[in-house]
């Protein structure tokens, strides 16, 4: 089967930028907006005896939001797939322009469901119309409690279209600007920062990696000005607005959107940081295969080539059939779906210049699809991020016909689901390792993962938090910047790297995202929870994949808390099952510490 490497959007919105379709949707998107603003203003609780009108208010909440994230979603395709789409830029201001009336609406409807009287609002989410979003409506009311007045509220978020949400957008035009110069044979070419990136991390050869890291960091320094207004007046705004809310503490929000508890959070980075020599010890072993004593920072992800071998390469073709093959032997329904979006074109991989960089999966509530975008370099590590994009899609494709609230899954699950497909075409390629070499290689690939996982992302972490805290205190240069970065990745990795890279947050989006503060610790959370996943799938056999969809369809109606309850019987607020997930990877450090030892004398 020969599938496309560039993905379809014309079946959402057919002419791109230029749809006719696109703006009658955007059109009526209006609309429902004003009237959705109509119905709650003349909508009084104390008079709405059989709650029909908040039936109907909730049923044109749904119908906005998932019209709102449709285009969102196409928007955003177009401009990852074309940087230099000036169109779309556009097309994304006249989208988020509708957002202040909505969120004017929203504000006037939270604060009236403030109102109800305790009695009454436990009659109402007891009845059965109510009773499936319960959870959900009872955290609109909580968070009703922190808001201002109407106009206040609709001030802030019409500031915020040209504050929060234009610094953020201001990003994107600044990284579609960096080109990476690179010479290969003689010939020089300029490299997009997604095709860099690609290069710079998995190239074979220790001397391409070196010189594209050089000149990569060279692009983001010299940026750096730029881009240290951008972060310290976009996460300015944000601290801005929790002062005005009365929130003291910066991690509340991100917290409250993850459904976790303080206590589970701090529990998960402690146990990590009691185990981090074994990893400091993978690390310091593969940059002795590669002739060095310590790793550098772009060595991380390298291919381990030892002896003879040719390290496995896959077309995207023979990468959708492995991971169908293997998708297939934990989920029949998985396997299913992956196939469905392959013969349908749900995935742009091309390697091609003008592209963004990186890799996400986007959803399509109004068609029930998604949309999956990254950059395919034929690597294990590519048919990994497929695999893991896919997961997330699968995610999404099990909950559609749940109520929209009922859909709001927070990050740190929806990582799980991903990080459980990736799992599985891990474990798949060892199992099919014919030599020492071959299996060596794969342990390192699959290694990269909780490296990213247990060393990078915590480094992430431990930089948002401490520059949070400074920007509290006022502006800090890009220099301050970017010594906080470099202090909190020889934290992270223990001083145990050769090299670091300084300016890390200016080339990572994740810094730069507007609507989800703190987009790292989810992650490890989404990693460690779907080793437990991984493991309880391994001991249930066929009875699991039933029971895997019905977890999936809990994880935004309930906290993450009680969802690993429900499901797997385990406590998060203890160390124990944090435990369990990490010695499941120091079992794959010891193998490559045991078949890497002769290598090294």
């Amino acid at each position: 089967m020969t599938y496309s490497l560039v993905w379809d959007l014309d079946s959402i919105f057919p002419g791109g930028s230029h749809s006719v379709q696109l703006e009658q949707r955007l059109t009526k998107l209006k609309e429902q907006s004003k009237h959705y603003h109509q119905s709650i203003e003349k909508w009084a609780p104390e008079n709405d005896a059989d709650y029909q009108e908040l039936q109907q208010i909730l049923a044109l909440q749904g119908e906005i939001s998932d019209g709102f994230s449709q285009c969102s979603s196409f928007i955003n395709a177009l401009s990852s797939a074309d940087t230099k789409d000036k169109k779309a830029k556009i097309l994304s201001g006249d989208l988020f322009s509708l957002l202040p009336a909505i969120q004017l609406a929203e504000t006037i409807f939270t604060k009236k469901l403030t109102e109800i009287s305790e009695d009454n609002w436990q009659s109402l989410t007891t009845l059965p119309v109510f009773k499936s979003i319960a959870f959900r409506l009872n955290e609109i009311r909580r968070d009703g409690l922190r808001l201002l007045s109407e106009q206040e509220e609709n001030i802030i978020n019409t500031l915020s279209l040209d504050g929060l949400n234009a610094w953020s957008s201001h990003y994107d035009t600044i990284v579609a600007s960096i080109t990476i110069p690179f010479e290969e044979a003689g010939q020089l070419t300029e490299l997009s920062a997604g095709q860099a990136f690609n290069r710079m991390m998995s190239d074979p050869n220790p001397e391409v990696r070196a010189t594209l890291f050089h000149e990569w960091e060279k692009a983001w320094s010299e940026k750096a000005p730029l881009l240290a207004d951008t972060l310290n007046h976009l996460d300015g705004f944000r601290l801005s607005d929790y002062k005005l809310h009365g929130v003291t503490d910066f991690l509340e929000k991100p917290l409250n959107y993850n459904r976790m508890q303080k206590e589970t959070l701090d529990v998960m980075w402690a146990t990590i940081q009691k185990n981090k020599q074994p990893f400091i010890d993978f690390l310091t072993r593969k940059a002795q295969l590669f002739g060095k004593e310590k790793m550098d920072w772009q060595d991380q992800d390298a291919p381990i080539i030892l002896g003879d071998l040719k390290e496995k390469s896959y077309c995207f073709d023979e990468a959708a059939a492995f991971i169908l093959e293997n998708f297939e032997k934990f989920s029949p329904k998985m396997a299913t779906f992956a196939k469905e979006a392959f013969e349908k074109s749900w995935i742009e991989a091309e390697d091609r210049p003008d592209k963004r960089p990186g890799g996400y999966c986007t959803e399509l509530p109004e068609t029930k699809e998604s949309r999956i975008f990254m950059t395919f370099g034929n690597s294990i590590n590519e048919v990994a991020t497929l695999a893991h994009e896919l997961g997330h899609a699968f995610h999404s494709s099990v909950m559609w016909d749940l109520p929209s609230l009922d859909r709001e899954y927070a990050m740190n699950v929806a990582e799980t689901a991903s990080t459980f497909a990736e799992l599985i075409v891990a474990d798949a390629t060892l199992k099919e390792a014919e030599t020492a070499e071959e299996k060596i290689n794969l342990l390192d690939t699959k290694m990269q993962n909780a490296i990213a996982m247990f060393m990078n992302i915590h480094s992430r972490f431990i930089f948002e938090n401490n520059f949070y805290e400074a920007r509290q205190k006022g502006l800090l240069s890009e220099d301050e910047i970017t010594e906080l970065m470099l202090e909190a990745q020889q934290e992270s990795y223990q001083n145990s790297l050769g090299t670091y890279h300084p300016h890390f947050w200016a080339s990572k989006l994740h810094f730069f995202i507007d609507d989800v503060p703190f987009y790292n610790f989810p992650y490890t959370f989404g990693y460690l929870f779907s080793m437990g996943i991984y493991a309880y799938a391994n001991e249930q056999g066929s009875d699991f994949e039933d029971q895997y969809i019905a977890l999936l369809r809990d994880t935004a109606s309930m906290t993450s808390e009680d969802l690993a309850k429900k499901h797997l019987g385990v406590d998060l607020t203890k160390p124990d099952f944090w435990q369990a997930g990490i010695d499941q990877v120091i079992k794959d450090v010891n193998e490559f510490m045991d078949l890497t030892e002769e290598y090294i004398k």
